[in-house]
């Protein structure tokens, strides 16, 4: 099926970009169009109007940020993979970025396409929010930073304003024995996760969890942080014992997608699976 008829614009500057998205309120952004291309030619989607950032400078490259990492909004999960800043300081992201979709996808999707977006099957999105990140965001009133916890709002919705497109996102370098990981069950065609989990976990000095980050995606509308596990976690030794207690609480409060692919039942059983996997080797890094 083909699309629908649309403007198509190619802006050189963010300005540039803020301004087209002013003038043309049901225009949407296109990067790396591997999310919303195929929802167009299903008639899913219909924007009047594309605005292709793909020429925007300053918009790709990751680079070293005080200790952490930084990403332009549209860097690819290719580049991701096989960065060297990302390898030495976050290598959960470049493991999480070589399983999402095909080669294809990797070369050209993005990591700001993919938040903005908010698919509810996407991986960066439990990735991110398991690494505390940052989303840097440019709209008519200029710059403002959106603390990860607060971005993802509802299914394939976020709390960017409509005139406002991402611009970079930032992660703090990780404390000492830090640990992370990112597990999952994916679709065995498209790739996408039916369950994923990302774990962040820190230990202290005497060798308990001191901090927690567990994130989950794929199993609900939204990618969510499972607060009872972190609870349940932290203060703790991390045998394999409290692990697997801490993570049946993943499922806690959770609302479940039920599909051709997987029931709600089946995705909470996966979600407690995917959490223990996915504590149980960030576990393992952070003890070296």
């Amino acid at each position: 099926m083909y699309p629908s008829a649309f403007d198509y614009f190619r802006p050189s500057s963010v300005d540039e970009v803020v301004k087209l998205l002013q003038e043309n309120p049901e225009g949407k952004i296109i990067a790396g169009g591997h999310s919303l291309l195929p929802m167009m030619k299903l008639r899913l989607a219909a924007p009047a109007s594309l605005i292709d950032i793909g020429r925007v400078p300053g918009l790709d490259g990751i680079r070293s940020d005080n200790g952490g990492v930084a990403f332009g909004a549209r860097t690819t999960y290719d580049q991701i993979i096989k960065s060297d800043v990302v390898q030495q300081t976050l290598p959960v992201a470049a493991e999480a970025a070589g399983v999402v979709g095909d080669i294809q996808v990797r070369n050209r999707g993005t990591i700001g396409g993919s938040i903005a977006h908010a698919d509810p099957a996407a991986d960066f999105p439990a990735v991110l929010l398991a690494l505390d990140a940052k989303v840097n965001a440019t709209g008519p009133n200029g710059q403002r930073t959106i603390g990860i916890d607060d971005f993802f709002v509802d299914m394939f919705t976020t709390s960017l304003e409509p005139e406002e497109i991402v611009t970079e996102i930032s992660v703090a370098k990780p404390a000492a024995k830090t640990g992370m990981a990112y597990e999952k069950f994916s679709h065995p065609a498209s790739g996408y996760a039916i369950v994923g989990v990302a774990a962040s976990v820190t230990l202290g000095n005497d060798g308990n969890v001191s901090a927690a980050r567990i994130a989950i995606t794929g199993a609900g509308p939204i990618a969510v942080r499972a607060n009872g596990t972190e609870s349940a976690l932290v203060g703790q030794a991390p045998t394999a014992e409290n692990v697997k207690a801490a993570a049946q609480k993943a499922s806690d409060g959770m609302t479940f997608l039920g599909d051709i692919h997987a029931g709600e039942e089946y995705r909470a059983h996966l979600t407690r699976v995917f959490t223990e996997r996915a504590i149980n080797k960030a576990v393992e890094r952070a003890q070296g």
